[in-house]
Formats: structure tokens, C-alpha cells, sequence
């Protein structure tokens, strides 16, 4: 299987064209949910350039491809409205590229995300297309997830406020957390979706400085929302601080060590998560999280 099997085709994407503005982008990642768009500069004999978006362009032979513009790029660059500017360079694939090759990629760069780039963009992949694909049974998923899990566990403690649990992801760097009862025994999951869900802007601060929120709290919010991964903004956020018990979910997908990645895939899938907890006599044994899955790959 190739890369062009399982990615989002060009006339599928919705891209920004160079030159253009931050509101470029920001109306797509607003309006649609996106958590990036692909920015192009159209390349025209007459010398003409469009200055905005296109959707289902067909002129992939006339555009280069200058990179993607993300949320957080957003957010971090408050000041900057220059959309080559705020243009991230990430690496690239081409369609005719294997799976294994893809997820090793994605593995060694850390990225959720890789442009398809021939001589043009043709498309975009993402973790989530590989997973679909695992569990579709298009490609290897015969590795046990035990073999395949993290040695490390993040835990929370059922009790812990929710203010506190936040930053501990936060400082962590991951977007769950095993929770564990009074007796150290699993007894739920919390992600920053959950967190999330939750949270709200916090109106009318005296010192917000020049963030984005400050700007345009409205899609502060609702647009870091549907990132749903590693980025929770805490200026002008006010986090519920009741305990992680009353945020959690208590109903836990489990899998045992000797499992295959694809069921592990086929769950992640169908109940739209990205971790499952690895359980072994009913104690906590590991965690297996989606880019994890494409080590079965390499």
C-alpha cells in the first residue's frame, strides 16, 4: 500500500495562496474546525495570484507548496499577519511512497501530520489515516500491542483538582492521564478533550497582554477546542477546580498485552480515541496510544 491510497487527495483540501493575510487562514480553521491548512503560491504564466483561499482547486500543476499555517502557529504568533510568516515548513512524502516508509517517518519526526508532496501538493496524511487503515486490515497489524506499548504511564489521582491535573499533562507533555482511586487501581481516563469540555474563556481581564485571546476571545476558545491535541491556553481560560473524578471517563476501553495492533486499531477507530490502557490480571500494565501503532510498521 502507498501513501496515495489512504491520503486526503488535493481536491479534497482546502489551502491558503500566498500572498495573503492571518484571516486567510483563520476563517478556515474557525468556520470549519481544521487544525491546519496548507498554504500554496500559485504559479501563473500572466503573472496573477489569488489572494485567497481555494477549496478543490484542480490547479495543482501551476501552485509550489510553502508549508502549513496551525493553530498554535496562530496563537504563538499573535502579532504576525503575514501568512508566509506564519508558514511552517514540515517534512514531506511522496504519493508513491510505502505506508512503512510514512509511518517512519512520522515516527522519527514526532508529527501527526505530512504533507504529500509531488511535484506539487496531491494531498495529506495524517496518523489517523494509517490507524483507519490498520484496521481495515490494509496493512500489518500482526505485532502485539505489548510489544509495542510505552514504558511510561502518566497517572492522576482521582482526587487531584482538575487545575492541578491540567498542567500536570500539560508539563508532561501528553494528552491523557491513567486515573487511579484510593487503592492505586485504575478507575478511569482523562484527556485534555476533557479538559476541554469544560474549560471556558474567562471575560473582561484587566492584563491579557497581546495574545490572541485578547483579540478574538470567541475564537480562542472554540478554535483551540477542536485541536483536541497537546495545546491548552491558559491566559484568559478558567479551569473548573472539582476533582478529576467529576471529568473523567469511567468507562474504560482496555485491551491485554496480547492483543494486536489492529484490534487495538479497530478500538481506537470506533470509539474515536487516541489510548487505550494495557491491563494484565486487572492491574495496569502499560498504554498503548495511536503513533504507537506505527511501530508495527517499521
Amino acid at each position: 500500500m502507498h501513501v496515495a491510497d489512504v491520503m486526503t487527495p488535493r481536491e479534497d483540501l482546502v489551502t491558503v495562496s500566498l500572498p495573503g493575510t492571518r484571516e486567510d487562514a483563520l476563517s478556515y480553521l474557525q468556520e470549519r474546525d481544521f487544525s491546519s491548512v496548507a498554504v500554496v503560491k500559485p504559479i501563473e504564466d500572466d503573472g496573477g495570484a489569488d489572494n485567497g483561499g481555494s477549496e478543490g482547486s484542480d490547479e495543482g500543476e501551476s501552485e509550489a507548496f510553502r508549508g502549513l499555517v496551525t493553530r498554535e502557529s496562530l496563537i504563538n504568533n499573535p502579532d504576525e499577519d503575514q501568512l508566509a510568516l506564519l508558514a511552517e515548513e514540515m517534512p514531506t512524502i511522496a504519493s508513491d511512497a510505502s505506508i512503512e516508509d510514512l509511518a517512519a517517518l512520522m515516527l522519527d519526526e514526532g508529527t501527526r501530520r505530512v504533507p504529500v508532496v509531488d511535484a506539487s501538493l496531491v494531498g495529506l496524511v495524517t496518523v489517523t489515516d494509517i490507524v483507519l487503515a490498520m484496521a481495515d486490515g490494509e496493512v500489518s497489524g500482526d505485532t502485539q500491542v505489548g510489544d509495542l506499548a510505552r514504558a511510561s504511564i502518566h497517572t492522576l489521582y482521582r482526587g487531584t483538582p482538575l487545575t492541578v491535573a491540567e498542567r500536570q499533562l500539560a508539563h508532561a507533555g501528553v494528552p491523557y492521564g491513567v486515573v487511579l482511586d484510593d487503592d492505586g487501581r485504575m478507575c478511569g481516563v482523562l484527556t485534555e478533550v476533557d479538559v476541554l469540555d469544560v474549560a471556558r474563556i474567562v471575560e473582561g481581564e484587566a492584563e491579557t497582554g497581546e495574545s490572541v485571546a485578547n483579540q478574538d476571545d470567541e475564537w480562542m476558545w472554540e478554535g483551540i477546542k477542536a485541536v483536541g491535541n497537546r495545546y491548552l491556553p491558559t491566559r484568559n481560560v478558567e479551569i473548573p477546580a472539582e476533582p478529576v473524578s467529576e471529568f473523567m471517563s469511567a468507562d474504560v476501553i482496555t485491551l491485554t498485552r496480547t492483543k494486536h495492533a489492529q484490534e487495538a486499531a479497530q478500538r481506537m477507530i470506533s470509539a474515536e480515541i487516541e489510548q487505550i490502557p494495557l491491563v494484565s490480571g486487572g492491574d495496569l500494565a502499560g498504554v498503548i496510544r495511536d503513533v504507537d501503532l506505527l511501530k508495527a510498521l517499521r
